[in-house]
């Protein structure tokens, strides 16, 4: 444990505990787990280049202290937190493991009872609460959903920074007028390329996968596939998205930011729009997200609620998709043994129907890569979302990159409740991926110029 994370636990036993105001941080900084600092987005003027945003304060130098003297000190602090971890544990019964510090983390944004720049979560008194239903109104529903955070927090105090401090931030950095930065942008796209290369490695393909290998799953990773001659006929043969430039992208979350945005239109007039997990496009919903569609994702899931693995439901699904026209259809066959079946099932449907879709699948091996690279920047989570996936890749394929519908809190930039996403209310599952910090990276990739965070309504109906 560092110095600064180890006095912090010393000092009356926390765990958290709140700290001096940070220095400016920069974008090459990761956001790691320990005492948060509110993010200074845009206080005075413009952050010209992603700075303003939220650091772990290096621990301080202590005068006259040598660096051997730096080691046996932090060595002594060190050992002192391990022992009162150890009585904590002894009188308690209960030791905070590092998933209790990320469910903290995940509820920072979504405990928003109180405004301003930071509150106090006390013990619950031991009450229980229990799981959000999403049939429930919006506004319980929320209010349950902050509860959450309590249930976690018995042992200790945590100090936190509320929504509506976050969401204050934003509206200054919208405020600004957005400019492109090239060499940021291609600084950035390097840095990717080096470490995942979705040009090469985003889909599997016959070019990158063998016939006769073993293939490792992404999550499952003692777990192998053989590429059968029969898998390997599914793969496409080369990666489908290279063969030419796509100048202008746009990446649709399913964000309930989207309601009432208008803006469908500019959306339908990217050259290349991804999506995630079949959104509805249709109907009412036009207006705001549009339709046009060169890629969505599938989880696997969805096929498994909605449609019954499709042994019940495939007409039903093959009738739902044409709204997607011709669409590529990109599924996570080999990150989990258990998706694999599934995955098939989908690319033998559309095969045998002669749909205008394919089913495509992402390579694991870029995804492992690409899980890698976000942690060291900062997003710690059991799996990054489909959307900083599809996100990452569109920032290697394209020249110009636009993200709609990514918001992860409860209130719009105005304050007022909106949806979890464009079409229902039903939260994630929790613990499974860091949306707060996810945020905070397209934040800063939209202060640096790399990409362009749209949030609320779209004012013109031009390209990018």
């Amino acid at each position: 444990m560092r110095g600064a994370a180890a006095a912090a636990a010393v000092d009356g036993g926390r765990w958290w505990t709140q700290r001096a105001p940070p220095r400016p941080p920069h974008i090459s900084q990761p956001l790691l787990p320990g005492p948060l600092h509110p993010p200074q987005l845009g206080a005075a003027s413009c952050p010209a280049s992603g700075e303003g945003l939220p650091r772990r304060t290096p621990a301080p130098a202590v005068p006259g202290m040598g660096a051997r003297g730096m080691k046996m000190f932090t060595l002594l602090v060190f050992l002192s937190t391990c022992l009162l971890l150890l009585s904590f544990w002894i009188t308690s019964g209960e030791l905070p493991t590092s998933r209790d510090k990320q469910t903290k983390e995940r509820n920072i944004f979504t405990n928003n009872s109180q405004p301003g720049h930071s509150q106090q979560l006390k013990r619950n008194g031991g009450a229980t609460t229990s799981k959000p239903d999403h049939h429930t109104s919006r506004s319980n529903l929320r209010s349950a959903n902050s509860s959450v955070a309590f249930r976690f927090l018995k042992q200790d105090k945590l100090y936190l920074y509320s929504e509506d401090f976050y969401i204050q931030s934003f509206r200054k950095v919208q405020n600004c007028t957005w400019t492109r930065r090239p060499e940021e942008y291609y600084k950035f796209r390097s840095k990717l390329a080096s470490c995942c290369n979705a040009v090469n490695n985003f889909i599997v393909s016959q070019n990158n996968t063998s016939l006769g290998s073993n293939m490792s799953y992404e999550v499952d990773t003692k777990k192998n596939i053989v590429i059968s001659e029969t898998i390997f006929k599914m793969l496409p043969q080369s990666q489908p998205f290279v063969e030419r430039s796509y100048k202008h992208c746009a990446v649709v979350g399913n964000g309930g930011i989207l309601q009432n945005s208008s803006c469908g239109a500019e959306i339908d007039e990217s050259d290349f729009v991804f999506r995630c997990n079949l959104p509805p496009v249709n109907g009412d919903f036009h207006k705001d997200v549009g339709n046009k569609t060169n890629v969505v994702t599938v989880n696997p899931s969805i096929i498994a609620l909605r449609y019954g693995k499709l042994s019940q439901k495939k007409t039903v699904f093959l009738q739902n998709i044409s709204k997607y026209g011709d669409a590529y259809f990109l599924l996570p066959a080999f990150s989990y043994r258990s998706n694999t079946a599934v995955c098939f099932k989908v690319f033998n449907a559309l095969k045998e129907a002669k749909a205008n879709q394919k089913a495509i699948f992402f390579h694991p091996k870029y995804l492992k890569n690409l899980g890698q690279f976000w942690r060291a920047n900062g997003v710690r989570a059991y799996r990054l979302s489909t959307g900083l996936m599809i996100a990452s890749a569109a920032i290697e394929l394209c020249d110009h990159v636009k993200l709609y519908g990514f918001w992860p809190f409860s209130k719009n930039t105005e304050g007022n409740l909106i949806s979890h996403h464009y079409y229902d209310n039903q939260l994630p599952k929790p613990g499974f991926h860091a949306m707060p910090k996810e945020f905070i990276q397209y934040l800063q990739l939209h202060n640096k110029g790399i990409l362009k965070l749209q949030v609320g309504e779209c004012e013109n109906k031009t390209k990018i």
